[in-house]
């Protein structure tokens, strides 16, 4: 998996009909910078408004996942975001004119492709992952659903699906390695039972579906009144059925395609809880509705974890700034410049490392003989922190001093002693508005908390 953060490399477009809207839609593709994640613009309404996809934006799971904000809906995200997720990709425009990605042939292949066109570009910026610490479960016991994320270093996925029919019976679908995605699960189309194609279009959906984006499934014996029926549905001069069971001679990719295309839907689905995920997930009978439910239960367990935890630190992982970096965005110096690596920078958040040995200088006065890090200092290595993310919001951080403007409900849990690797993380608290921002500050010793409180900074260019 990358450890980095990555984009592509030019903008690029696709068009088609959208699967259940049946409106033909342009959809481009853009580079965005680190951080940004996976957001969709209607450029055909009124503001543009921008959708960022996220599981509590979603609106409707009929036949797909549909998410809203702002007034602007996008309807059938999952196969646009399962290709974005098997080629990880973190940071990306979607401008569509339309109210739905075109549906292509009902897999996520031709958006790999025209991602594959565009070319991927690594960022400076490390991936945020969501690494599962404690199994995760979902259970829907009336539908015999069941959803669980185990803990594991890497990203699995395994899918088994069994609808009680005798053409497509009971099967499984893996995917064991990222690097699999595009050879072994992005071509695989999506799929519905024939008894279920009256009832869609009751339901005014699947305006947009042929038999060249959809596999039919029949698991029955089909009267020729209803084939000719099912012909005039879909404006063919005719239908019919293969004596395997898939309507009108269409050629399955793999013998458990529709497994696969499930285990593609679990992927850009769960992609909607906002982070790369780092776990093995099991799924019995997934959908859509199962699969989003899910998602936000893995987003809670994020937003817990992001409180309560310490932010991740793995020495051996390069740092998204180092101390050449750092030197060259923040104007302090020996003795004063108190941190050593950024190791997470977003437009929100921010986190650094701040390595404690005996040789700092303040030492030689503080309790010699006990040493301990000063409060005021912990305070100023985070402040410095927290300046990294208000510089990160102007294009040339090297023009621009940093200052307080004041400090609240400081408390001191636990004492820093030589040895100790303070890991500190900043979160706005608002947006930052005329340079001047509000941010929480945290201090961890590995899991324990030692520092927290309030701070206000500001940001003035030198030659005001």
């Amino acid at each position: 998996m990358n450890i980095k953060q990555h984009t592509i490399k030019k903008s690029v477009t696709l068009s088609g009909v959208g699967l259940h809207t049946g409106v033909e839609t342009n959809m481009t593709f853009l580079p965005a910078k680190p951080g940004h994640g996976i957001k969709f613009q209607r450029i055909d309404l009124e503001g543009q408004p921008v959708v960022d996809a996220d599981v509590d934006n979603v609106v409707d799971l009929s036949r797909g996942t549909t998410i809203e904000q702002s007034g602007a809906r996008i309807n059938t995200v999952e196969h646009t975001l399962a290709a974005l997720v098997g080629l990880e990709i973190d940071n990306v425009l979607i401008q569509l004119d339309g109210p739905e990605p075109p549906i292509m042939d009902g897999s996520s292949q031709q958006f790999v492709d025209i991602l594959n066109e565009a070319g991927t570009e690594e960022q400076n910026a490390l991936r945020d992952f969501y690494e599962v610490q404690d199994s995760i479960f979902y259970r829907e016991p009336a539908r015999d659903v069941e959803i669980a994320a185990l803990p594991l270093d890497d990203y699995r996925v395994t899918v088994m699906i069994d609808y009680n029919s005798p053409v497509l019976g009971s099967q499984h679908a893996s995917l064991t390695d990222i690097s699999q995605f595009e050879k072994e699960i992005a071509s695989c189309r999506t799929f519905c039972f024939l008894h279920e194609l009256e009832m869609l279009h009751k339901h005014n959906l699947i305006k947009g579906g042929d038999l060249n984006n959809a596999i039919v499934v029949v698991d029955r014996v089909v009267k020729e009144e209803e084939l000719e029926s099912l012909a005039s549905l879909f404006n063919k001069p005719k239908v019919e059925v293969k004596k395997e069971g898939i309507l009108n001679n269409v050629e399955l990719r793999y013998r458990n395609e529709p497994a696969r295309h499930k285990l593609l839907d679990v992927m850009g689905d769960l992609a909607l809880a906002g982070k790369p995920i780092k776990a093995q997930i099991l799924a019995a009978r997934p959908g859509h509705a199962a699969n989003v439910a899910f998602a936000k239960k893995l987003k809670r367990a994020m937003e817990t974890s992001a409180k309560q935890n310490a932010p991740k630190y793995n020495p051996s992982l390069p740092p998204v700034l180092d101390i050449n970096q750092i030197s060259n965005i923040l104007p302090h110096r020996y003795p004063f410049l108190l941190i050593d690596k950024i190791i997470h920078l977003d437009e929100e958040s921010v986190s650094g490392v701040k390595n404690v040995t005996l040789n700092e200088h303040f030492f030689m006065g503080h309790f010699p003989g006990n040493p301990v890090m000063p409060g005021v200092l912990q305070v100023e290595a985070m402040a410095q922190i927290g300046g990294i993310l208000v510089l990160n919001t102007v294009p040339d951080p090297e023009n621009y001093w940093t200052y307080f403007l004041g400090i609240e409900n400081f408390r001191f849990r636990k004492m820093v002693l030589p040895g100790d690797t303070l890991v500190i993380k900043c979160d706005l608290l608002a947006p930052i508005k005329r340079g001047i921002a509000k941010m929480t500050g945290r201090a961890f010793v590995g899991n324990t908390l030692v520092c927290e409180g309030t701070m206000t900074a500001s940001i003035v260019r030198k030659d005001s």
